[in-house]
Formats: structure tokens, C-alpha cells, sequence
């Protein structure tokens, strides 16, 4: 099976030290290896891209900590399959002593009915669960089910790590791969440990008319001439040009270097990801909506792939390099981490500090706060910085929407002006 199947099937970690990555989660000494090593594995969810391992790390980990490994996928199965696993499980542990650990991929596509069933068993510990998501957890995984799990995540894989997939796949088929090549090949897998071998195996296959020397070409027909064919250098600063062009607001420059990025094989996912940092970094709030553009477009990109997500692309490219430009929020964040860096102080005001657990009033927290709900315009004048701090990091910039904005919070101060700050 081994001869015919997948490399990236083939080369699946038999054991903890054959994992390739993530070795701040299961190597030598690392938190998640030790509580398996240590038979004290508890209800998890791990968290990360696609192809960092999420499915073998559960079966390792379980394998190590003694426990049975059942697997169900969120997918395929419903509420009646949760509980014929469950119900195998206490039978399992009843008869042999031997708990189960159950392994849900894709586990944020359950829905709250099936969460729920899976309360109880990991509650009490009958069940460990392991859940596999690629989605951000706290948005797609129900709250009571957070609570009994610990969530750990998976990064995606260096170029080291890459590298090192790659040559176990080229041992094991006794192949070679040509330095331009591999550095195409690595790059072009944006940190996925099986998309890098998929695309290798049917490079080796087109390796057999050469001599089994893996080529550029072959790579770059592997994935339908989808690789970076820039140097390094022009690769940075065709990007530089498109991020300036976007903050220059000019749409016309701005596309021209998005498709030029594209036509090169440059990652859809990463052009959206910068897209993102730059609606906060150059536009901020003199265009609320430049976030949300650029946000929908990233998941846009991840629902639809490629080449239909060029006109999503395009679309964010266009909207972010129409919008008014601010770099407020950058400079406010810049100056208080500044601040902060510097030694400022950091203690919280007693009457700003949790006042909800027992003792706490005895100790003067929570005492004369005042809740602006409370008053007219929901606003009252109170100190909110610690002691000895005056503020004035957020400075306003002159774009029509920011200048509305500081308009209404002043005139609210101004409406209601409250008690002076003692």
C-alpha cells in the first residue's frame, strides 16, 4: 500500500519524532507531548491551516496517551452516529477499562444539538474529544463546549519544514529535484504540509521522462503554472508597489500590480491577508466599511479559491484604493505601545477594577464607578487612564468621516459634561 499510495499518505508520522512542524505543541518537552506521554491527555481542539497535521498530531497524541482512537467527521455524520460512539465508548471503558478518544474533524461544521451531545462524556471524562477545525474556534464552536475543552494551535510549516517533507518524499522515490525547483515548490505551498506533497508526487511523475530530476517545469505543471516566477527580490517589491499603490489611491496601479502578482502564481490568500492589515494600517475609521471590504474578501478567497477570486480580489483592490486615507489608529497604537514600552504605569484605577468576586469591595474595587448607561447621552466625564496619565495618543486625522466621528463624541462630552475627574 505504501508503493501505491499518496507520499503524502506514505510519509504520515508513525510516532511523535517522525512529526515534521509544530514542534512548540509535541516536541521534545512540549506541553501536548507531555500530557500524552504522561496519560493525562484532556478534551482538546486543535486549531490551524490546512495540512499542518491536525489529524495525524490526534492520533499520535491518542495513540501515546493509551487510548482508543475513534473518528467521526462533522461532515459525513450526525446526531445518531454521536451517539452510537458514545454508547460504544461506555461500553468500551466498562468492559476493558479502556477510555476512547474521539476525533471530530471539521468539527465546527457540527451544529449546537450535536455539540451538545458531546457535553457530558467530556465533562465527566468518559470521552476525550479531539476536535479539528481550520475555522477560528470562538466563532464556530459553541461557548459550553470551549469551556470543557483547551484549545491548541497548529502554525503553518516553515520552508525549513517544507523542505525537510520534501526530501524524505524524494528518498522514498529516489528522485532528485533541481534548486530553482524546490524553491518554487516550497514556496508555492503557502505552509501546507500535504499540498507540498501532492504537488510533488505528480512532479515525480513527470520527473520519470528526465532521469527522475524533479524540474522547474514540472513543478510549475504540477499546479497548472501556478508558481512564483519572480526572483526574491522583484517578488518583494512587486508586492511593495501594489501595498503603496493601494495607500496612494490609485486604483489603476493598484490592479495593474495585483494581477501582475497574480499571473505569477503569487498566493491569493496572502494578497487578501494584506489587504486586511492595510484597511486597518492606512484607511482605519475614515472608512468603517474598508475593514469589513477587506475582511469579507479574505473569506471570500478561502470559499472560492482561484481563478474565480481574482474578481474578488480586484474588487476589495479597487474599494481600499478609492477609500479616504488615515493612519490614525497606526500612530495611536504606535505612541501607546511607545508609552507602555517606556515604563508608564499600568495600574488600573480602584474604581475601574472587578468589583464582582467576594472581597473585592472590602478592598475599594469597583467603588465610585460610575456606569454610563446611567446618564443623559450614556456618557459621563470619569478617569479611565491610571493615575498621572493625561492621554492625547489618538490624534484625528482630517478625512471627512473621521472628522464626523470626533464630532459626535465631542458633542456628547460637550452635551453632558459631568462631574469634574478627581
Amino acid at each position: 500500500m505504501r508503493s501505491i499510495a499518496p507520499l503524502a499518505e506514505s510519509l504520515r508520522p508513525r510516532s511523535l519524532n517522525d512529526v515534521v512542524g509544530q514542534d512548540h505543541l509535541v516536541g521534545p518537552g512540549a506541553p501536548l507531548r507531555l500530557l500524552a506521554e504522561n496519560q493525562s491527555l484532556k478534551s482538546l481542539i486543535l486549531w490551524g491551516p490546512a495540512g499542518t497535521g491536525k489529524t495525524t498530531l490526534a492520533r499520535l497524541v491518542a495513540e501515546v496517551a493509551g487510548l482508543h482512537f475513534a473518528t467521526l467527521s462533522a461532515v459525513s455524520s450526525g446526531v445518531k452516529d454521536v451517539r452510537e460512539v458514545i454508547e460504544q465508548s461506555r461500553q468500551r471503558l466498562a468492559e476493558y477499562g479502556t477510555r476512547t478518544c474521539l476525533f471530530i474533524d471539521e468539527v465546527h461544521r457540527f451544529n449546537k444539538s450535536q455539540q451538545d451531545l458531546l457535553l457530558p462524556v467530556t465533562e465527566s471524562g468518559e470521552v476525550v474529544l479531539i476536535g479539528a477545525t481550520t475555522e477560528n474556534p470562538y466563532f464556530e464552536v459553541n461557548a459550553a463546549l470551549l469551556s470543557r475543552t483547551t484549545l491548541w494551535r497548529l502554525k503553518p510549516h516553515t520552508r525549513e519544514s517544507l523542505t525537510l517533507l520534501v526530501e524524505r518524499g524524494l528518498q522514498m522515490r529516489g528522485a532528485t529535484i533541481a534548486a530553482d525547483a524546490l524553491d518554487a515548490l516550497v514556496k508555492s505551498a503557502e505552509g501546507d504540509g500535504r499540498g507540498v506533497l501532492t504537488t510533488l508526487d505528480v512532479a515525480l511523475v513527470l520527473a520519470k521522462n528526465h532521469d527522475n530530476v524533479v524540474g522547474l517545469d514540472d513543478v510549475s505543471a504540477a499546479r497548472d503554472g501556478r508558481i512564483i516566477h519572480q526572483s526574491q527580490d522583484s517578488h518583494y517589491d512587486q508586492v511593495s508597489a501594489f501595498i503603496k499603490s493601494v495607500r496612494g489611491s490609485d486604483p489603476d496601479a493598484a490592479l495593474f500590480w495585483l494581477v501582475a502578482l497574480l499571473e505569477a502564481g503569487e498566493s491569493a490568500r496572502f494578497l487578501a491577508r494584506r489587504l486586511v492589515i492595510l484597511a486597518s494600517e492606512d484607511i482605519g475609521i475614515a472608512d468603517g466599511n474598508a475593514l469589513l471590504t477587506a475582511e469579507s474578501a479574505a473569506r471570500a478567497v478561502e470559499f472560492v479559491g482561484l481563478p474565480e477570486a481574482r474578481l474578488t480580489l480586484a474588487h476589495a483592490t479597487v474599494r481600499l484604493a478609492l477609500s479616504p486615507k488615515s493612519n490614525s489608529i497606526t500612530a495611536a497604537l504606535g505612541a501607546v505601545t511607545s508609552a507602555i514600552q517606556a515604563g508608564v504605569s499600568t495600574e488600573v484605577p480602584a474604581h475601574l477594577r472587578d468589583g464582582h468576586y467576594q472581597g473585592a469591595t472590602d478592598l475599594g474595587h469597583g467603588a465610585g464607578y460610575a456606569y454610563p448607561h446611567d446618564f443623559p447621552g450614556n456618557w459621563i466625564k470619569q478617569q479611565y487612564l491610571p493615575d498621572g496619565e493625561k492621554g492625547g495618543y489618538f490624534k484625528p486625522s482630517d478625512q471627512p468621516s473621521e472628522v464626523r466621528l470626533i464630532e459626535i463624541w465631542r458633542s456628547i462630552q460637550g452635551a453632558v459634561p459631568g462631574p469634574p475627574v478627581e
